[in-house]
């Protein structure tokens, strides 16, 4: 089929007066690969409905070609009368479909066709709902944040299954490594306005800063250029004389341009509130175990967390991953076992569900604990508005109640109340949910950046790469049992042998795939050094100083001519000893220089 199955030209709209997309346009060809792309609130998602045909626009064209299937994937599914999960992917086939092949969709996302949508999870919900869209097999598939709910099995089976999918895809996610599989062209919605680039996610990053550099040079240039005009119009001869109506317009047009203009929406300053140094020991677990209904969640398991280790927490749903970060922070008894937390811990943690935040509760009070207006954070004392608009809300906001937040909005709001409390050890459950791809970012760094030891729940896989400095996970061979891998996902990968959870499905093409991998394969899109390897490159001077003034003293003591002849065995000891410092020394100067390379190419 030639030319667009789906095309919507310059669409406008908006709510309650407020413009929210004013000359949006998306281009949907056979074969399409397209990443949706914008801020939280920037109008990914309506467009997305206008798109399906749920909603329509206050102007602009919607053309669809005649015979073209679409199907929608909405953030969160409405199953309607539906009563189990075969009715409700039955009733979205249509009569030539294959209904064989819905049932098979369903077993492939571990889905009985019997399953009550009464009694379903979120995340059974969304692989019901995902297995009813594939299985309709559409020209067009519409996907709205498809991996929310999913956990890595179910996110690695989805990206497999949509590889093959010869239905053109537009895909909104905040999951990043699933935009750069997927995708090999951009849609930026950005002030009501999309632009687009041919090129996957993995490239819009870097073009999307490039364009909002030259943005802001273009209007630096014209607020220039209306200064010059202004000392033109006071203190020109010609101007006094005759007043030159022409060019008196052109400064008019330029200020109506320059006031106008929207500019991008402010990026979130992160800072977080951090006390005293804790004790080198942080958590020492002891053969914790936990058990519900007879099932092993947790089972013999024993850690020692030291002071600024970053540990990602990584299993199927229901595995017990919050169990476990629950035992190992104090917050739940274990069945048998004993946890001992260190010295001089401040603990702060952020659940998943953010329970914490009371519908009726105002922002303010979220930040502040309702003692006040005001916080300290980071030395100094702010006022809960303007702390609050780090975050990105606005100033009359701070006053309103919670229940009046989208569902990013209470993402940033709990970050914000979490962050604003003194602590040496951070607990986060799913920190990423609900973020847009910006803030994402900021919160990486900022957790990078953090001297305090963190504990992290996350099924954001290049989140654990940037973060972690080691992998939680369960053994793939022992119900129960969970096992540390020292660094980030993909290392983790590698070393297991395949991703958690995975060897329950049939997909064996994932399991050969992680196996081939080598532990220096990390997606080709990185732009920035982990924190693992900026941890190493600020590490490794010291170690190589140690290293060197300790082969400085070993030659000494070898060079004194009678130690053999006092001490045979110390100086063959130190002779011993030499030679291991010699190859570490190496090694470290070895793998410094690698960094500082890679630092150096990232950095052009």
């Amino acid at each position: 089929m030639a030319g667009h199955l789906l095309s919507l030209t310059d669409i406008a709209l908006s709510f309650g007066g407020t413009p929210l997309l004013t000359a949006a346009s998306l281009e949907v060809e056979p074969g399409a690969r397209i990443a949706l792309v914008g801020r939280n609130g920037s109008g990914k998602s309506t467009l997305l409905k206008i798109a399906a045909g749920a909603i329509e626009a206050d102007t602009g064209e919607r053309f669809i070609h005649p015979g073209v299937t679409v199907r929608y994937l909405p953030q969160e599914p409405d199953f309607g009368d539906a009563e189990t999960a075969g009715d409700y992917v039955r009733l979205n086939l249509d009569h030539d479909e294959d209904a064989h092949r819905a049932a098979r969709m369903l077993e492939a996302f571990g889905i009985s066709e019997d399953a009550r949508l009464s009694a379903c999870s979120g995340g059974e919900a969304k692989r019901i709902a995902i297995a009813a869209a594939l299985a309709s097999a559409p020209d067009i598939l519409l996907l709205d944040e498809p991996t929310n709910h999913l956990d890595l099995p179910a996110i690695a089976l989805l990206e497999e299954k949509l590889g093959c999918l010869n239905a053109a895809l537009v895909l909104i996610s905040h999951d990043r490594r699933f935009l750069e599989t997927l995708t090999t062209k951009t849609v930026w919605i950005d002030r009501g306005v999309t632009r687009a680039i041919d090129q996957g996610f993995k490239d819009f990053e870097a073009w999307r800063d490039k364009t909002l550099e030259e943005e802001e040079a273009a209007l630096h240039k014209l607020g220039r250029k209306i200064v010059a005009e202004e000392h033109w119009l006071r203190y020109g001869v010609t101007a006094r004389r005759k007043r030159n109506v022409r060019r008196l317009g052109e400064l008019h047009a330029m200020r109506k341009e320059l006031r106008e203009t929207r500019r991008p929406a402010g990026s979130v300053n992160f800072t977080a509130a951090e006390t005293t140094r804790s004790g080198k020991n942080v958590i020492i677990a002891e053969n914790i175990s936990k058990s519900y209904s007879g099932a092993p969640i947790v089972k013999d398991f024993s850690i020692t967390v030291a002071r600024g280790e970053r540990l990602g927490f990584v299993a199927p749903n229901g595995a017990g991953k919050t169990t476990l970060l629950k035992m190992l922070t104090g917050a739940l008894e274990p069945d048998e076992g004993s946890v001992t937390l260190g010295a001089r811990i401040d603990l702060i943690s952020l659940d998943q569900r953010r329970e914490t935040l009371k519908p009726e509760m105002r922002l303010a009070d979220a930040i502040t604990d309702e003692r006040g207006d005001w916080v300290d954070v980071g030395g100094a004392r702010k006022h809960v508005a303007t702390y609050l608009q780090d975050f990105l809300f606005a100033p009359e906001q701070f006053r309103a109640p919670v229940s009046s937040l989208s569902g990013g909005e209470r993402s940033r709001l709990a970050l914000a109340a979490a962050l604003a409390k003194p602590s040496n050890l951070l607990a986060l459950d799913e920190p990423t949910n609900d973020l847009d791809l910006e803030t994402l970012d900021l919160l990486e760094e900022l957790l990078a950046d953090y001297k305090g030891t963190l504990l992290l729940i996350s099924h954001d896989r290049s989140f654990l790469d940037h973060i972690a400095t080691a992998i939680i996970t369960t053994d793939p061979e022992k119900p129960g049992r969970w096992r540390r891998y020292p660094g980030g996902y993909d290392d983790m990968l590698v070393q297991r042998g395949a991703a958690p959870g995975a060897e329950k499905t049939k997909t064996p093409a994932l399991a050969k795939k992680a196996a081939a991998a080598t532990p220096r394969q990390r997606p080709a899109t990185q732009s920035k050094l982990s924190y693992k390897e900026k941890y190493a490159l600020e590490t490794l001077p010291g170690k190589i100083t140690e290293l060197q003034e300790k082969i400085a003293g070993l030659k000494t003591r070898l060079a004194d001519a009678g130690f053999y002849d006092r001490d045979p065995e110390g100086f063959n000891r130190s002779a011993s000893d030499l030679e291991a410092a010699e190859t570490a020394l190496a090694e470290a100067e070895n793998q410094w220089l690698e960094l500082e390379i890679k630092r150096e190419g990232l950095d052009a």
